[in-house]
């Protein structure tokens, strides 16, 4: 028997394209088990009531309105500080880094800032943010550890993004006559927005689903929040609370799908966003 003829190119591409295929059914699966089960399980419980009153008795009845608003602050508070700063080091790293030594150090730090689990976070920014800098439990110290959390993500999809833009971008640029500054905000971050942006929405989605890292620094507040240094309980933490002391687990399914439901508004609606800009970008 030849078993070359048998096992060709032709027959070695069709498995790989099933296994592939199969991979990528898989993923989808496992994505629409967990979040039906979750939909399932709190859409029941979610109505104006619920999203729009403050809770009563710890949050066996009432509404997740405080959380809402505790969520979308620490959430804000992390991308207004990680996304330039993110950004700027990545450009740094493309555009100016020279040295060989200093550019592996930087990128071994930032893959270790990424491994480091968001507990550990979130007892830095108890023993930092909330005792030493003396900012106490509030929404500002919640957002200082998310936006440490989520710099490492933006850094390294804004550097991956940053230098696979073509250096014929840039060439034509200078022959034109711009800077390099010109050069950068002009031709090549624009050229490089649509990752940059899916780099940030990776890394906000992340912190805005984040329960340990805030646990030791934003405090767990019932009120809704007034000042950046008010105490707050954000979705992730309320769901945490309500399932693990069994306080509701009706209203803890119900948060968990309001949970769901951010995140997906924020991924389709940048996602959205991001097309029309690429499509505005080549003329369609």
């Amino acid at each position: 028997m030849n078993f070359r003829r048998l096992w060709s190119p032709q027959t070695s591409q069709k498995i790989m394209n099933v296994i592939f295929t199969l991979s990528g059914l898989f993923t989808l699966l496992i994505l629409a088990i967990i979040l039906g089960y979750i939909l399932i399980r709190g859409l029941p419980a979610i109505n104006f009531e619920f999203i729009f009153t403050n809770p009563i008795d710890s949050g066996k009845s009432g509404g997740i309105l405080p959380m809402i608003i505790s969520s979308l602050y620490v959430t804000a508070i992390a991308a207004l500080i990680a996304t330039p700063l993110g950004v700027g080091a990545a450009i740094y790293m493309t555009e100016f880094a020279e040295n060989q030594k200093l550019i592996k150090f930087i990128r071994f730090g930032a893959e270790t800032l990424a491994s480091i689990p968001s507990i550990i976070f979130g007892l830095f920014g108890l023993a930092f943010f909330v005792v030493f800098l003396n900012l106490g439990w509030s929404i500002l110290s919640g957002g200082l550890v998310l936006a440490l959390m989520a710099f490492p993500t933006i850094f390294q999809v804004s550097e991956v993004t940053l230098s696979s833009i073509p250096s014929t971008y840039k060439e034509g640029s200078y022959g034109l006559g711009a800077t390099k500054l010109q050069t950068i905000f002009s031709v090549v971050l624009p050229a490089a927005i649509p990752g940059i942006i899916t780099g940030v929405i990776l890394a906000i989605t992340r912190a805005i689903s984040e329960a340990a890292a805030v646990m030791y620094a934003v405090g767990s507040a019932l009120s809704i929040p007034i000042s950046l240094f008010d105490p707050g309980r954000p979705l992730p933490l309320h769901l945490y609370v309500l399932a693990t002391e069994g306080v509701s687990l009706e209203n803890a399914y119900g948060t968990a799908a309001v949970l769901v439901i951010i995140v997906l508004i924020l991924t389709v609606g940048t996602n959205y966003i991001v097309e029309r800009y690429q499509m505005k970008i080549m003329g369609i």
